[in-house]
């Protein structure tokens, strides 16, 4: 379905929530303090204020502290 006509789509138009990064978000990051867990995936649905839209490069950057564990969660692809 197509937004309507002169709206933004919430999936488009996104950029990443870096300081200063202005590129276009490609995934997600949330974080989850009481496991230790920063979780990474494909762009969630927005509006969420503990998540982090992020943009190719800083994902691939993405470090978190000592002891933490990275979840990347992949799309398939054909």
């Amino acid at each position: 379905m197509c937004p309507a006509r002169g709206s933004v789509d919430p999936m488009r138009e996104r950029v990443c929530s870096k300081v200063g990064c202005a590129r276009e978000a490609v995934s997600t990051l949330t974080y989850d303090y009481g496991d230790q867990m920063a979780a990474l995936g494909p762009l969630g649905a927005g509006g969420d204020p503990h998540a982090h839209d992020l943009c190719a490069i800083h994902t691939d950057r993405l470090s978190v502290p000592k002891g933490w564990v990275v979840v990347r969660h992949e799309t398939l692809r054909a």
